[in-house]
């Protein structure tokens, strides 16, 4: 008998920020697929990423803990066993669980963000792995995995744990060796298709978890040439804006770097012009997987999330890229849910809400309200911290939310190479955090503030409003305290995650709790 569980489908568009998508007001019609679709879903309005990179926010996502207790904040780092993710705990629940994977830092590295997923394919290496490898000979299969096991992957690992190996990457003359020849941003198409060809063959009689990291939005951006005419006629001819992006990509050691000039408007305009080109084709690509949803009947028993793990600086605030900062750009996200029986039609909130709550609104999703979490952690409470309860009036956190950047030490390396001024000017090395409570939010830089904001106001946050707002301040570093002293006190020790190795008390607290046999 057909499962009453929702199946539940992730989906992050990686690095995309969300003032470029016209469903949240930008003036190119970036996203017209996912517009569509937002029609139909609820729109978070104020959705805040945990974290401002990668591996930190999705490891957010997958556990619901913020950064300081997760503890998963570099490329070198693992995940630590003590910390079940939704993919495991769905799979203990029943739930069949696979990954179409885009990022090489979500997909490639050892740090614990694949386990529990039954299949975790990936695109963005030099052998991907797809679902149609299985058609290949005994021979072709047995090549590709002993080229993944012993090449791909260890060589992945050694640049993400050497800074020498990281540095000498991002040399133009290495870069478009690894962003073409070894699919970086993996294949958007390809992995579309495999989602949609993975849900046609589920019989129904269990539920799925799947997961899909979409990189289109990240650099290097090399959109087709008929959707940069699209976006943006008024370069198509411009021979110096192509120059300058094309020298960009060939640039990675700028990715990440803050512009030192500061780069000039035009500069800025073409970035943003091959951006907004990148989105719409992710967009048409994202629009064949979400009309296969409708056309098959699956939205009416599916909890779809669409959100950004993080966005893009284009020299916002003197800072490029995704690696140190809590500016809106980076971790003011979209956030899209649609299922029927929870988040309605056509719905726009204004409450503010941390990513890391996707994992509480799909375990509530899957009726699971007793994680294999200890009952006095915060994040065991399934039931009040699911956003289902939003649409409704009725928010546990109140419209608090949480951001944490913590430095990315291998592009801290990079910039103390290249213009080691800047980290000291920049105070690169330092923790960064965020607090929103509401409208107002407030930065900070260690214990340092760096700037207090109304968001609603003033969404581009060029006004600080900290020496006339004192009483705000004071109010918001007293609750940042609190909350990242209690995020600190839950964290545990991580350790290196190897193919699958888990402390045997681990997995004994997992095996009493029945998430695995």
């Amino acid at each position: 008998m057909p499962t009453s569980k929702p199946n539940i489908l992730l989906i992050v568009l990686d690095t995309l920020r969300r003032d470029h998508l016209s469903t949240y007001g930008h003036d190119r019609e970036t996203s017209p697929q996912l517009d569509a679709f937002a029609d139909g879903a609820t729109v978070f309005e104020r959705a805040v990423a945990a974290a401002q990179w990668t591996i930190p926010s999705h490891a957010a996502m997958f556990t619901g803990l913020q950064a300081s207790t997760h503890g998963l904040t570099q490329a070198d780092g693992a995940l630590s066993g003590m910390h079940p993710t939704l993919a495991e705990i769905l799979q203990g629940a029943g739930y069949r669980t696979a990954a179409f994977c885009n990022n090489p830092l979500v997909g490639v590295l050892n740090n614990g963000l694949q386990r529990g997923f039954q299949r975790f394919y990936n695109y963005a290496s030099a052998a991907p792995f797809r679902p149609r490898e299985a058609q290949r000979s005994k021979l072709q299969r047995q090549a590709l995995q002993y080229f993944r096991r012993y090449f791909a992957r260890p060589l992945g690992n050694q640049f993400a744990h050497s800074d020498f190996l990281f540095r000498m990457s991002l040399n133009p003359a290495f870069v478009p060796f690894w962003t073409r020849l070894i699919n970086y941003k993996g294949n958007t198409a390809n992995s579309i298709d495999d989602l949609i060809g993975y849900l046609g063959q589920q019989d129904g009689e269990r539920p799925v978890f799947a997961f899909l990291n979409l990189m289109g939005a990240h650099l290097p951006y090399n959109p087709p040439q008929d959707y940069l005419n699209r976006v943006a006629p008024e370069l198509k001819r411009d021979k110096q804006a192509y120059g300058f992006v094309r020298r960009f990509n060939a640039d990675a050691a700028r990715w990440a770097t803050p512009p030192d000039p500061a780069l000039e408007d035009w500069e800025r305009s073409a970035l943003d012009a091959f951006y907004d080109a990148e989105i719409a084709y992710q967009d048409e690509h994202l629009g064949r997987l979400l009309n296969y949803l409708k056309q098959s009947g699956a939205l009416d028993n599916t909890l779809v999330m669409i959100c950004a793990d993080h966005g893009e600086g284009h020299g916002d605030h003197d800072f490029f890229g995704h690696g140190f900062v809590v500016y809106q750009e980076l971790v003011h996200v979209p956030l899209i849910l649609r299922w029927p029986e929870r988040f309605p039609a056509g719905k726009r909130l204004m409450q503010t809400v941390s990513t890391r709550r996707i994992f509480h609104t799909a375990l509530e999703a899957a009726g699971i309200l007793k994680p294999p979490l200890d009952d006095a952690d915060p994040n065991a409470n399934v039931a009040g911290l699911t956003l289902a309860h939003i649409p409704a009036g009725s928010d546990l956190e109140s419209g608090v939310a949480l951001t944490e950047a913590f430095p990315p030490l291998t592009f801290l390396n990079v910039i103390q190479h290249r213009n080691p001024a800047l980290i000291e000017r920049l105070k690169l090395r330092n923790v960064r955090r965020g607090i929103y409570d509401g409208a107002h939010k407030l930065a900070m830089v260690d214990d340092r503030v760096e700037g207090l904001f109304n968001v609603a106001d003033d969404p581009l946050e060029m006004r600080d409003l900290a020496a006339t707002e004192a009483a705000w301040v004071a109010a918001l570093s007293r609750r940042l305290s609190g909350l990242v002293t209690q995020a600190e006190s839950r964290r545990v020790e991580t350790a290196e995650f190897e193919g699958g190795t888990r402390d045997a008390a681990v997995l004994e607290h997992l095996r009493a709790l029945g998430y695995i046999e």
